[in-house]
């Protein structure tokens, strides 16, 4: 056996790199394309924001405040009761809700006792919502 032969012959090292290369280099293409192709992704930026968010009870309004998270497009958020809200009279979130703004919301009729009031989030596409907060009204005998 010619050991000085075997260690100067490198003919076969080049060719196996250059396939698993190749292969390597094709399959992440087919990837990437059928994502595209598919549309897969498509929602990615349709997730729920996080934030955190106060609930200040008075005898017939709430006021609703924007303790700490994400900005969030006012246009993107409901503020939605299990008691009747009089929304002609109350005071929404305007354009960006942050931190420290406050929306008051009225009853049409009665005081909030035990009713639940929730913050829900919309996707811009109307495809996903999300509950971003929820509370419930001190029972008043």
């Amino acid at each position: 056996m010619n050991i000085s032969g075997f260690l100067r012959e490198d003919n076969a090292v080049s060719p196996v790199i250059g396939v698993i290369l190749m292969v390597a280099i094709t399959v992440i293409l087919a990837a990437v394309i059928g994502a595209f192709v598919l549309n897969l992704g498509q929602g990615l930026d349709q997730r729920a924001p996080q934030a955190s968010f106060s609930f200040d009870y008075a005898d017939d309004s709430v006021d609703v405040t924007h303790e700490s998270g994400d900005t969030i497009d006012a246009d993107r958020l409901n503020v939605t009761s299990s008691a009747s809200i009089d929304y002609a009279n109350s005071e929404p979130f305007a354009d960006s809700v942050g931190a420290g703004d406050t929306a008051t919301y009225d009853l049409d009729t009665g005081q909030w006792s035990g009713e639940t009031v929730r913050v829900v989030w919309e996707s811009a596409d109307g495809s996903s919502s999300a509950t971003l907060s929820r509370s419930t009204a001190p029972t008043i005998d």
